[in-house]
């Protein structure tokens, strides 16, 4: 049996024979507890996923995900929360602020957890939700922007940069009921 550690946010065991069935999806990373962010999944990744024991998924990117992705929404009983269908329908153009702030509303609602929030790759679109979260977290700009180009690689883009930068915290709604990582 081996075990695979990622911090105090990702603990999964395996029968070491079944080991290389395991493959986390595209920009998959833990954000917090029961947290976790990636790209659309494939069926090598579902085996990955399942093991998350996923409550809720936020899906931002605007069009429909596979439809191998969608049966295992379904099968694994996981409410599929569809946002990127929200404002801005060009996949190249910047999230809008309506999007972020209703992803934030399902965010900072502990019964949703464990949750996953996904895009087509996990880069843009996640990355900027991720961001504005950890805004609300009083993280300083360097290492929100740090954690943002760690996952977009050579595809940062700076509109999205300067979206979670003038993002105005203000706008959200903080739950008396919150998850533990959110300071008050």
């Amino acid at each position: 049996s081996a075990r695979v550690s990622s911090g105090p946010w990702l603990s999964l065991s395996f029968e070491s024979s079944k080991m290389s069935r395991y493959i986390p999806p595209n920009n998959f990373g833990p954000v917090e507890e029961n947290l976790y962010r990636c790209g659309q999944p494939t069926e090598v990744n579902f085996p990955f996923l399942e093991q998350l024991g996923l409550r809720k998924i936020i899906y931002l990117a605007a069009d429909d995900p596979s439809p191998a992705f969608q049966s295992f929404v379904e099968d694994q009983g996981i409410e599929f929360i569809h946002l990127g269908k929200l404002g801005n329908k060009n996949i190249w153009g910047p999230i809008s602020e309506e999007l972020v702030l209703a992803g934030l509303d399902v965010l900072l609602d502990p019964e949703n957890y464990p949750l996953a929030v996904m895009c087509n790759l996990g880069r843009h679109r996640t990355g900027t939700l991720i961001g504005c979260l950890r805004k609300l977290q009083r993280w300083n700009l360097t290492s929100i922007l740090s954690e943002y180009r760690r996952y977009a690689g050579s595809k940062v883009r700076l509109e999205n940069e300067q979206f979670i930068e003038l993002f105005d915290t203000d706008l959200v709604s903080i739950p008396e009921s919150r998850p533990r990582f959110l300071l008050t």
